[in-house]
Protein backbone atom coordinates (compact mmCIF):
# COMPACT_ATOMS: atom_id res chain seq x y z
CA UNK A 1 0.00 0.00 0.00
CA UNK A 2 2.90 2.29 0.33
CA UNK A 3 4.26 2.09 -3.12
CA UNK A 4 0.37 2.78 -4.26
CA UNK A 5 0.23 5.89 -2.12
CA UNK A 6 4.25 6.64 -3.44
CA UNK A 7 2.96 6.05 -6.96
CA UNK A 8 -0.32 8.28 -6.29
CA UNK A 9 1.95 11.71 -5.08
CA UNK A 10 4.18 11.05 -7.63
CA UNK A 11 1.05 11.62 -10.43
CA UNK A 12 -0.44 14.56 -8.48
CA UNK A 13 3.40 15.94 -8.70
CA UNK A 14 2.88 15.07 -12.65
CA UNK A 15 -0.25 16.69 -12.87
CA UNK A 16 1.41 20.13 -11.15
CA UNK A 17 3.93 20.26 -13.16
CA UNK A 18 1.71 20.36 -16.78
CA UNK A 19 3.12 23.84 -18.20
CA UNK A 20 -0.81 24.04 -19.59
CA UNK A 21 -1.74 26.31 -17.17
CA UNK A 22 1.69 28.26 -17.10
CA UNK A 23 1.30 28.71 -20.36
CA UNK A 24 -2.48 29.65 -20.30
CA UNK A 25 -1.43 32.39 -17.88
CA UNK A 26 2.07 33.86 -19.94
CA UNK A 27 -0.83 33.98 -22.63
CA UNK A 28 -3.50 35.72 -20.84
CA UNK A 29 0.00 38.15 -19.55
CA UNK A 30 0.72 39.05 -23.07
CA UNK A 31 -2.55 39.94 -24.39
CA UNK A 32 -2.79 42.25 -21.46
CA UNK A 33 0.03 44.35 -22.12
CA UNK A 34 0.22 44.60 -25.63
CA UNK A 35 -3.89 45.78 -25.59
CA UNK A 36 -2.97 48.14 -22.86
CA UNK A 37 0.04 49.87 -25.10
CA UNK A 38 -2.78 49.69 -27.80
CA UNK A 39 -5.11 50.95 -25.22
CA UNK A 40 -2.57 53.88 -24.40
CA UNK A 41 -2.18 55.11 -28.02
CA UNK A 42 -5.96 55.49 -28.68
CA UNK A 43 -6.39 57.24 -25.01
CA UNK A 44 -3.26 59.68 -25.58
CA UNK A 45 -2.33 59.69 -29.24
CA UNK A 46 -0.09 62.96 -29.34
CA UNK A 47 2.03 61.99 -26.56
CA UNK A 48 2.07 57.72 -27.15
CA UNK A 49 2.66 56.70 -31.08
CA UNK A 50 3.84 53.67 -31.18
CA UNK A 51 2.26 52.59 -34.24
CA UNK A 52 4.24 50.46 -36.81
CA UNK A 53 4.26 53.06 -39.88
CA UNK A 54 4.63 56.82 -39.83
CA UNK A 55 1.19 57.58 -41.20
CA UNK A 56 -1.32 55.00 -38.98
CA UNK A 57 -4.00 56.49 -36.86
CA UNK A 58 -4.53 55.67 -33.64
CA UNK A 59 -7.67 54.15 -34.17
CA UNK A 60 -4.60 51.75 -36.57
CA UNK A 61 -2.37 51.87 -33.75
CA UNK A 62 -4.87 50.12 -31.15
CA UNK A 63 -5.95 47.39 -33.71
CA UNK A 64 -2.52 46.30 -34.45
CA UNK A 65 -1.38 46.05 -30.85
CA UNK A 66 -4.34 44.66 -30.12
CA UNK A 67 -3.30 41.94 -32.78
CA UNK A 68 -0.32 41.52 -31.67
CA UNK A 69 -1.77 40.62 -27.82
CA UNK A 70 -3.91 37.92 -29.70
CA UNK A 71 -0.90 36.41 -31.37
CA UNK A 72 0.39 35.96 -28.06
CA UNK A 73 -2.29 34.93 -26.43
CA UNK A 74 -3.11 31.93 -28.90
CA UNK A 75 0.23 31.07 -30.21
CA UNK A 76 1.96 29.82 -27.23
CA UNK A 77 -1.40 28.05 -26.37
CA UNK A 78 -2.14 26.79 -29.39
CA UNK A 79 1.02 25.17 -30.09
CA UNK A 80 1.26 23.81 -26.86
CA UNK A 81 -2.14 22.37 -27.36
CA UNK A 82 -1.27 20.56 -30.10
CA UNK A 83 2.33 19.62 -29.32
CA UNK A 84 0.15 17.79 -26.20
CA UNK A 85 -2.13 16.62 -28.92
CA UNK A 86 0.99 15.17 -31.16
CA UNK A 87 2.57 13.14 -27.71
CA UNK A 88 -0.94 11.88 -27.33
CA UNK A 89 -1.39 10.73 -30.76
CA UNK A 90 2.19 8.85 -30.79
CA UNK A 91 0.69 6.95 -27.29
CA UNK A 92 -2.07 5.99 -28.61
CA UNK A 93 -0.39 4.95 -31.76
CA UNK A 94 1.35 1.71 -30.04
CA UNK A 95 -0.99 1.21 -27.47
CA UNK A 96 -3.18 -1.54 -29.50
CA UNK A 97 0.77 -3.49 -30.08
CA UNK A 98 1.25 -3.49 -26.50
CA UNK A 99 -2.08 -5.10 -25.50
CA UNK A 100 -1.82 -7.29 -28.68
CA UNK A 101 1.63 -8.97 -26.54
CA UNK A 102 0.12 -8.76 -23.36
CA UNK A 103 -2.84 -10.73 -24.63
CA UNK A 104 -0.51 -13.25 -26.58
CA UNK A 105 1.69 -13.39 -23.24
CA UNK A 106 -1.61 -14.42 -21.34
CA UNK A 107 -2.19 -16.81 -23.63
CA UNK A 108 0.84 -19.22 -22.45
CA UNK A 109 -0.73 -18.70 -18.77
CA UNK A 110 0.62 -15.69 -17.39
CA UNK A 111 -1.09 -13.55 -14.46
CA UNK A 112 -1.94 -10.13 -16.29
CA UNK A 113 1.09 -8.84 -13.96
CA UNK A 114 3.43 -11.12 -15.66
CA UNK A 115 2.32 -10.43 -18.72
CA UNK A 116 3.03 -6.92 -18.85
CA UNK A 117 6.37 -7.36 -17.34
CA UNK A 118 7.21 -9.26 -19.60
CA UNK A 119 5.73 -6.80 -22.81
CA UNK A 120 7.80 -4.57 -21.24
CA UNK A 121 10.88 -5.41 -22.87
CA UNK A 122 9.30 -4.55 -26.19
CA UNK A 123 9.45 -1.28 -28.07
CA UNK A 124 6.50 0.95 -28.36
CA UNK A 125 7.91 4.22 -29.04
CA UNK A 126 6.18 7.30 -26.70
CA UNK A 127 4.89 4.33 -25.12
CA UNK A 128 7.27 2.60 -24.14
CA UNK A 129 8.47 4.43 -20.70
CA UNK A 130 4.95 4.69 -19.25
CA UNK A 131 5.06 0.73 -19.82
CA UNK A 132 8.40 0.25 -18.26
CA UNK A 133 7.14 2.00 -15.38
CA UNK A 134 3.79 0.28 -15.20
CA UNK A 135 6.39 -2.62 -14.76
CA UNK A 136 8.43 -1.52 -12.47
CA UNK A 137 5.39 -0.70 -10.39
CA UNK A 138 4.38 -4.27 -10.76
CA UNK A 139 7.94 -5.65 -9.53
CA UNK A 140 7.70 -3.02 -6.91
CA UNK A 141 4.32 -4.63 -5.23
CA UNK A 142 1.48 -2.59 -6.90
CA UNK A 143 -1.68 -4.63 -7.93
CA UNK A 144 -1.70 -4.60 -11.71
CA UNK A 145 -5.44 -3.38 -11.97
CA UNK A 146 -3.77 -0.48 -9.52
CA UNK A 147 -0.57 -0.32 -12.07
CA UNK A 148 -2.99 0.13 -14.90
CA UNK A 149 -5.00 2.72 -13.27
CA UNK A 150 -2.24 4.90 -12.39
CA UNK A 151 -0.84 4.60 -16.48
CA UNK A 152 -4.28 5.96 -17.22
CA UNK A 153 -3.66 8.76 -14.94
CA UNK A 154 -0.64 9.46 -16.29
CA UNK A 155 -1.29 9.42 -19.10
CA UNK A 156 -5.42 10.88 -19.01
CA UNK A 157 -6.40 10.34 -23.01
CA UNK A 158 -10.03 9.32 -23.57
CA UNK A 159 -8.67 6.39 -25.49
CA UNK A 160 -6.59 4.65 -22.83
CA UNK A 161 -9.18 5.75 -19.54
CA UNK A 162 -11.44 3.71 -22.11
CA UNK A 163 -9.21 0.71 -22.74
CA UNK A 164 -7.55 0.54 -18.98
CA UNK A 165 -11.24 0.69 -17.84
CA UNK A 166 -12.45 -2.06 -19.92
CA UNK A 167 -9.39 -4.28 -19.03
CA UNK A 168 -9.59 -3.63 -15.24
CA UNK A 169 -13.32 -4.36 -14.60
CA UNK A 170 -12.61 -7.66 -17.04
CA UNK A 171 -9.90 -8.67 -14.47
CA UNK A 172 -11.79 -7.47 -11.48
CA UNK A 173 -14.93 -10.22 -12.71
CA UNK A 174 -12.49 -13.21 -13.05
CA UNK A 175 -12.90 -13.22 -17.08
CA UNK A 176 -10.85 -14.50 -19.64
CA UNK A 177 -8.43 -11.23 -19.94
CA UNK A 178 -6.30 -12.35 -22.65
CA UNK A 179 -9.97 -12.21 -24.73
CA UNK A 180 -10.80 -9.43 -23.80
CA UNK A 181 -6.90 -7.50 -24.42
CA UNK A 182 -7.22 -8.93 -28.03
CA UNK A 183 -10.65 -7.64 -28.89
CA UNK A 184 -9.95 -3.96 -27.26
CA UNK A 185 -6.45 -4.53 -29.34
CA UNK A 186 -8.84 -4.80 -32.71
CA UNK A 187 -11.00 -2.31 -31.95
CA UNK A 188 -8.67 0.72 -30.49
CA UNK A 189 -6.80 -0.35 -34.01
CA UNK A 190 -10.26 0.03 -36.01
CA UNK A 191 -10.47 3.22 -33.98
CA UNK A 192 -6.92 4.58 -34.93
CA UNK A 193 -7.71 3.82 -38.29
CA UNK A 194 -11.53 5.49 -39.03
CA UNK A 195 -9.62 8.57 -37.09
CA UNK A 196 -6.68 8.84 -40.07
CA UNK A 197 -9.46 8.54 -42.77
CA UNK A 198 -11.88 11.04 -41.17
CA UNK A 199 -8.52 13.31 -40.57
CA UNK A 200 -7.55 12.89 -44.97
CA UNK A 201 -10.64 13.22 -45.63
CA UNK A 202 -10.90 16.44 -43.66
CA UNK A 203 -7.16 18.08 -44.93
CA UNK A 204 -8.79 18.74 -48.21
CA UNK A 205 -11.73 21.46 -46.12
CA UNK A 206 -8.84 22.70 -44.03
CA UNK A 207 -6.90 23.14 -47.37
CA UNK A 208 -10.00 24.75 -48.80
CA UNK A 209 -10.18 27.03 -45.91
CA UNK A 210 -6.29 28.80 -46.12
CA UNK A 211 -7.11 28.64 -49.42
CA UNK A 212 -10.21 30.91 -49.27
CA UNK A 213 -8.37 33.26 -46.30
CA UNK A 214 -5.77 33.59 -49.21
CA UNK A 215 -8.17 34.82 -51.70
CA UNK A 216 -9.79 37.15 -49.53
CA UNK A 217 -5.94 38.81 -48.90
CA UNK A 218 -5.37 39.17 -52.66
CA UNK A 219 -9.17 40.84 -53.04
CA UNK A 220 -8.42 43.28 -50.39
CA UNK A 221 -5.13 43.93 -51.84
CA UNK A 222 -6.43 44.40 -55.57
CA UNK A 223 -8.96 46.72 -53.55
CA UNK A 224 -6.55 48.48 -52.44
CA UNK A 225 -4.17 49.11 -54.97
CA UNK A 226 -6.58 49.66 -58.26
CA UNK A 227 -10.12 50.59 -56.57
CA UNK A 228 -9.39 52.89 -53.51
CA UNK A 229 -6.90 55.08 -55.47
CA UNK A 230 -8.84 55.85 -58.03
CA UNK A 231 -11.25 56.94 -55.96
CA UNK A 232 -8.83 59.37 -54.48
CA UNK A 233 -7.55 60.88 -57.64
CA UNK A 234 -11.27 61.08 -58.99
CA UNK A 235 -11.50 63.15 -55.77
CA UNK A 236 -8.70 65.26 -56.18
CA UNK A 237 -10.00 65.76 -60.01
CA UNK A 238 -13.31 67.24 -58.78
CA UNK A 239 -11.92 69.19 -55.95
CA UNK A 240 -9.17 71.08 -58.46
CA UNK A 241 -12.25 71.26 -61.57
CA UNK A 242 -14.29 73.21 -58.24
CA UNK A 243 -17.03 71.03 -58.88
CA UNK A 244 -19.81 71.10 -56.44
CA UNK A 245 -19.97 67.77 -54.98
CA UNK A 246 -23.29 67.37 -52.57
CA UNK A 247 -22.31 63.63 -51.07
CA UNK A 248 -20.60 63.96 -47.74
CA UNK A 249 -18.29 61.14 -48.77
CA UNK A 250 -16.83 62.96 -51.79
CA UNK A 251 -15.73 65.67 -49.62
CA UNK A 252 -14.10 64.57 -47.37
CA UNK A 253 -13.03 61.13 -49.26
CA UNK A 254 -9.58 60.25 -47.76
CA UNK A 255 -10.98 59.51 -44.19
CA UNK A 256 -13.40 57.43 -46.04
CA UNK A 257 -10.80 55.10 -47.70
CA UNK A 258 -9.27 55.01 -44.32
CA UNK A 259 -12.46 53.75 -42.74
CA UNK A 260 -12.19 51.24 -45.84
CA UNK A 261 -9.00 50.06 -45.20
CA UNK A 262 -9.64 50.09 -41.02
CA UNK A 263 -13.04 47.67 -42.00
CA UNK A 264 -10.85 45.60 -44.35
CA UNK A 265 -8.43 45.39 -41.39
CA UNK A 266 -11.17 44.36 -38.89
CA UNK A 267 -12.89 41.92 -40.70
CA UNK A 268 -9.83 39.91 -42.02
CA UNK A 269 -9.15 39.66 -37.78
CA UNK A 270 -12.39 38.23 -37.74
CA UNK A 271 -12.06 35.92 -40.76
CA UNK A 272 -8.37 34.68 -39.86
CA UNK A 273 -9.48 33.69 -35.85
CA UNK A 274 -12.99 31.76 -37.06
CA UNK A 275 -11.47 30.57 -39.80
CA UNK A 276 -8.56 29.07 -37.98
CA UNK A 277 -10.96 27.77 -35.12
CA UNK A 278 -12.80 26.06 -37.80
CA UNK A 279 -9.40 24.42 -39.41
CA UNK A 280 -9.13 23.00 -35.69
CA UNK A 281 -12.31 21.61 -34.97
CA UNK A 282 -12.75 19.96 -38.52
CA UNK A 283 -8.93 18.43 -37.84
CA UNK A 284 -9.10 17.22 -33.99
CA UNK A 285 -12.52 17.94 -33.13
CA UNK A 286 -11.43 20.51 -30.74
CA UNK A 287 -11.37 24.21 -30.27
CA UNK A 288 -7.82 24.90 -28.96
CA UNK A 289 -6.45 22.77 -31.20
CA UNK A 290 -7.36 25.54 -33.82
CA UNK A 291 -5.62 28.49 -32.20
CA UNK A 292 -2.38 27.68 -33.79
CA UNK A 293 -4.00 27.66 -37.19
CA UNK A 294 -5.99 31.09 -35.96
CA UNK A 295 -1.99 32.44 -35.21
CA UNK A 296 -1.02 31.84 -38.71
CA UNK A 297 -3.57 33.18 -40.33
CA UNK A 298 -3.34 36.11 -37.94
CA UNK A 299 0.51 36.71 -38.33
CA UNK A 300 -0.08 36.32 -42.58
CA UNK A 301 -2.90 39.05 -42.24
CA UNK A 302 -0.58 41.23 -40.24
CA UNK A 303 2.43 40.98 -42.52
CA UNK A 304 0.14 41.25 -45.39
CA UNK A 305 -1.75 44.49 -44.35
CA UNK A 306 1.93 45.87 -43.13
CA UNK A 307 2.59 45.69 -46.70
CA UNK A 308 -0.16 47.04 -48.10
Amino acid sequence: MANVELEKARVRLYEQADRRKTILAVSCILLVVFSFIGFLNLINPDQIKLGFRADQSPVERFLYWVVIGMLGFIGPYGFFTAKKQREIKLIERRLPDFLRDVAEAGRFGMTLADAIVVSSSGRYGRLTPEIKKMAAQITWGVPATEALRLFSERVKTPMVGRVIAIIVKSSDAGGDVADVLTMVSHDTKEHQLTEDERRIAMSTYIAVIYISFMVFLVTIWILNVTFLPKMLEASGALSQTGTVVASPLASDLPNVVRSIRLAFFIATIVHGVGDGILAGVLDTGTIPNGLRHSFIMLLIAFFAFLII
